[in-house]
């Protein structure tokens, strides 16, 4: 196939505008080839990764499948970055305005980092207890998460790429395999979470499965003569492909993975795992620190928190020490709920009251909304205590507040208003949606959320504003902003402990249940967490003390002339970025305002 030109792509990009296009390559300006090809490479983005595409509403590609556990896909995936960067660096930075200079930027660091990602074998550990393809194509199929069931084109287009997605897993258990061959393995002692998931997935009747449940109530606007074909073709679809290939996983799993898989915690103990985890530490953080030093600083700021929540304790009368308050909030029923449905309530409660409160130290908020749900119970028990899904962008889906109803005890009443900032308001909600709804950011910028320290170090900061939008009045409410924190804190020292300085699982739990008031259940599931995917707990911590300076910072320099509302509006428009240009944003913003005193 005849590839388009630089001067057909910029054309193509400036007719969907609705701008002219008649001029001549050389009279275009190294911006608009610039955006030319950024509006190419999503394009091209969205083709490679249809579930990108469906997840922000986008219905195009929602029949389609991209099989990516092939040896061919990965070969292909290499030879791309690298023509992507090269092609990239055609451009001269100097050319560019200082807008596009940090896109260019950002894009440079993406593809240098994913293509340094390359060398190491993520691919042969496609599968552990906080998700994978398996549990990801029931939460689609069961018609509550990013694929529509709206039309009868909707339930044809799942159907498709049901059918295309099936090979994928039989394609899992052949990474797996090869990964079992080279030591590079899930620990078995979070393996053997995954098999409660796997057998609620494997079943035996198509009737009996998650994905039937769009196929038990069709929407109006399928016809009945539609209905009866789909059913029946999902009912066979299933029966024949899709549900014995989740029995053969689940019996690879159970019969010769778990066996197989290694005893040891620590991402060091793999192949390459020292270089390896301390990528997934660059990754995560974006700064250039050692797992000691991060080590050290959580470290220190545990035994900080700990002290502010001993100071609660006197607060509130407890005549015990620390320990025996952790133990009281642990036990004692006034703190928690017998109900999920009232706890789910309480948070729309919250929804309400934090919505009302956001304009004392914001003049940005996003267009969408977010609904609060509970996790869905095949993965309820091993899944964090709360999540947040990104709204569609095309405003046909809110974005989502999960809340993990499992184990109501894992979920405190004096939480609540922290983990509502962190998840919705304020925080990744704000963040992610705004972001989104930024017609001025190029699209990889506006849909991506590569930087954990910037998206995560976002919702841990946002957090630490409830005091000024007027919440945290309950000392017990205080207490469990401190105790977030604290789970944020640890994160530093368990995170590297467990890859880093050959902490055991064991050691990780008991430090974790000495230094807070979490409840068991949830902190096991919180370093299993952290032993699956190494590096990622950092970034939160990390970003907020980034984000927290730099705010210190821009209220020293500008002293009255420092407002709250633009300081947030300049951090919530950047888009995704790594810390070091957020700094650089923040500086120049701080020089504007600075001139602008002078100037006055």
């Amino acid at each position: 196939m005849r590839r388009r030109s630089l001067f057909q792509l910029a054309a193509l990009s400036l007719a969907t505008q609705g701008l002219p296009v008649q001029a001549a390559p050389s009279a275009l300006t190294p911006s608009i080839r610039f955006h030319a090809w950024l509006e190419a490479q999503w394009t091209a983005a969205l083709l490679r990764d249809p579930l990108l595409a469906t997840s922000l509403g986008d219905p195009r590609y929602n029949d389609r499948f991209v099989d990516t556990t092939t040896a061919a896909w990965r070969e292909q995936e290499k030879r791309r970055l690298n023509m992507q960067l090269e092609s990239l660096l055609r451009f001269k930075p100097a050319e560019l305005p200082p807008a596009d200079q940090l896109s260019f930027a950002i894009m440079k660091s993406d593809l240098e980092s994913d293509l340094e990602g390359m060398r190491f074998p993520d691919w042969m550990m496609p599968l552990n207890q906080l998700g994978g393809l398996p549990s990801f194509l029931a939460q689609m199929g069961s018609g509550k998460s990013i694929q529509p069931f709206r039309s009868t084109r909707d339930y044809d287009d799942w159907i498709k790429r049901l059918s295309l997605a099936t090979a994928s897993l039989d394609g899992l258990i052949a990474n797996m395999r090869e990964g079992v061959k080279a030591g590079v393995t899930q620990p078995r002692a979070v393996m053997q979470k995954v098999l409660p998931q796997l057998q609620a997935l494997a079943v035996e009747q198509p009737e009996q499965s998650l994905f039937w449940e769009p196929f038990k109530s069709f929407p109006d606007a399928v016809p009945a003569p539609d209905r009866e074909r789909l059913a029946a073709a999902m009912r066979e679809l299933l029966a024949a492909r899709v549900l014995p290939a989740y029995r053969r996983v689940l019996a690879y799993v159970r019969d010769d993975y778990l066996p197989k898989a290694r005893s040891s915690t620590a991402w060091a103990d793999l192949p390459d795992g020292a270089a390896w985890y301390a990528h997934r530490v660059r990754q995560s953080t974006t700064v250039a620190l050692s797992a000691d030093e991060i080590h050290a600083m959580g470290l220190k700021e545990v035994a900080r928190i700990k002290g502010e929540m001993d100071a609660v304790r006197q607060q509130v009368g407890f005549k015990g020490d620390l320990p025996a308050f952790f133990k009281f909030l642990q036990d004692d029923p006034q703190f928690y709920f017998s109900k999920p449905e009232d706890l789910l309530e309480g948070y729309r409660k919250l929804q309400k009251k934090i919505n009302a409160l956001t304009p004392k130290l914001f003049d940005i908020h996003p267009k969408a909304d977010y609904e609060v749900r509970a996790v869905e119970a095949f993965r309820a028990e091993s899944a964090p205590g709360a999540s947040y899904e990104e709204p569609a962008a095309d405003g046909s889906r809110p974005g989502v507040f999960y809340v993990n109803t499992f184990n109501l005890k894992a979920q405190p009443i004096f939480g609540m208003e922290t983990l509502s900032l962190h998840e919705a308001s304020p925080g990744h909600h704000f963040q992610i949606s705004i972001a989104q709804e930024d017609q001025n950011l190029p699209k990889f910028r506006r849909y991506t959320t590569n930087y954990t320290a910037y998206v995560e170090g976002w919702a841990l900061y946002a957090e630490s504003l409830g005091k000024e939008l007027g919440l945290f009045t309950d000392p017990y409410q205080w207490y469990g902003r401190l105790s977030d924190e604290q789970l944020r804190a640890m994160r530093l020292v368990v995170d590297t402990g467990l890859h880093a300085k050959g902490w055991s699982r064991e050691q990780a739990i008991r430090f974790m249940l000495d230094n807070s008031s979490m409840a068991e259940s949830d902190i096991t599931a919180e370093v299993e967490r952290y032993i699956v995917w190494p590096g990622q707990a950092l970034g939160y911590k990390i970003g907020q003390f980034e984000i927290s300076r730099l705010r210190r910072e821009a209220e020293s320099q500008l002293g009255d002339k420092f407002d709250i509302k633009g300081f947030h509006r300049v951090v919530l428009t950047a888009g995704q970025v790594p810390l070091p240009v957020l700094g650089q944003l923040v500086q120049a913003w701080v020089a504007e305002r600075r001139a602008g005193r002078s100037a006055a």
